[in-house]
């Protein structure tokens, strides 16, 4: 073998540039550098209620068959989702988490010389997608954190090949209301695929969320993509969706890999949507906590950034010396230099008790600095 050879030389161009995606930090990477327990995490928004009891009875009675393979077309999630959506089947697209359908979308549409237009602010995935294939990112500055949506448009060129928004976003919290959303949707040019990233979908107070689903018949350009890691609590099951219309999924499901979706995700998928007492729960506890951490918060005199989703991201001096404080009292955040924020912290909304350790934490931490 010739040694001297240049591996780096033979990747795809957009892939030598990249990197790799930082996730929180894990509880076992913690407990092994520090050697200490009793950790909690609040950096992956996660939800802390653990899992539904629907969905563990439905993983315990799904276990049994995972010598075989799943159904490759998540049959029976699909009808769960075609009444939980208000949609039809054809119009679905399944994924390992609403990560693997973003990729899907940019593997079908996006190639090198493209444009992608996303918020400064954003999913940070929306860049690193945009780079694998090759194509160009079109960061747009936010306006108080949240999207300027006429500076997306005014963004546009006939190179542009797709605009991503997350509404909620991901770390900002900042919410788009539909009259907004509509009025941006009837101004973009139809060749343009318009990527609206709902993950956190569910914690929007009902009378606020938009009827975005029922907007794909006018707007065929229009894509929503959703997952059950949030809310739903199967983060560690990876499985997300995405809704289109009919011919566009046609094109995604060409790309999709064969058994994206396990047998386990699957079927924990199908019963969580029947567990309306869990979610219910899950959205209680997260805006009765998110309402008493943005008033310590107040109490305190810490800058926050308001927010729709399961996470308060807050400004603090010196974030990364904060965050590695809090590691050493057992509590994980998340640092978000890498999303353009080095000085905010973006905090998972917890259980009552990891909230108040939290503050606890903080209350500490931030004393010593004054």
């Amino acid at each position: 073998m010739d040694l001297a050879l240049d591996i780096k030389a033979l990747a795809n161009e957009g892939v030598n540039g990249l990197h790799p995606y930082q996730p929180g930090k894990p509880v076992e990477e913690l407990e092994r550098e520090l050697g200490i327990s009793n950790i909690i995490k609040l950096a992956s928004n996660e939800n802390p209620l653990g899992l539904s009891p629907k969905a563990a009875a439905a993983i315990a009675k799904a276990s049994v068959e995972l010598a075989r393979y799943p159904d490759a077309n998540g049959f029976y999630l699909k009808q769960k989702l075609t009444n939980y959506c208000g949609v039809d089947a054809d119009q679905l697209t399944l994924g390992n988490g609403s990560n693997e359908v973003l990729e899907i979308l940019f593997r079908t549409f996006v190639s090198s010389g493209d444009e992608v237009i996303f918020d400064k602010h954003a999913f940070i995935v929306y860049a690193l997608l945009t780079q694998s294939a090759g194509a160009t990112s079109v960061a747009i500055p936010s306006v108080d954190w949240g999207h300027d949506l006429d500076a997306m448009l005014a963004a546009v060129t006939a190179k542009t090949r797709m605009i991503c928004i997350a509404n909620p976003n991901n770390p900002t919290g900042t919410f788009l209301t539909p009259l907004q959303l509509q009025q941006f949707l009837a101004k973009v040019p139809e060749q343009v695929i318009v990527v609206l990233d709902e993950a956190y979908f569910e914690y929007v107070p009902v009378a606020e969320r938009a009827n975005s689903i029922g907007w794909i018949s006018d707007y065929p350009n229009l894509v929503v993509t959703r997952t059950f890691s949030k809310a739903f609590g199967l983060a560690g099951l990876r499985v997300g969706y995405l809704v289109s219309t009919p011919e566009l999924a046609d094109l995604l499901n060409r790309v999709r890999e064969p058994f994206n979706c396990n047998m386990l995700a699957l079927a924990a998928a199908e019963a969580v949507l029947d567990d309306s007492d869990y979610v219910n729960q899950s959205v209680l506890l997260n805006s009765q906590e998110m309402a008493r951490l943005t008033q310590w918060c107040d109490d305190n005199k810490i800058d926050y950034i308001p927010s729709y989703g399961n996470f308060l991201t807050v400004q603090v001096d010196d974030a990364q010396s904060v965050y590695r404080k809090l590691l050493q009292q057992g509590v994980i955040v998340r640092p978000i230099g890498g999303y353009g924020m080095p000085n905010h912290l973006r905090i998972s909304i917890g259980l009552v008790q990891e909230n108040d350790r939290l503050m606890a934490a903080l209350n500490e931490i931030l004393a010593t600095k004054k």
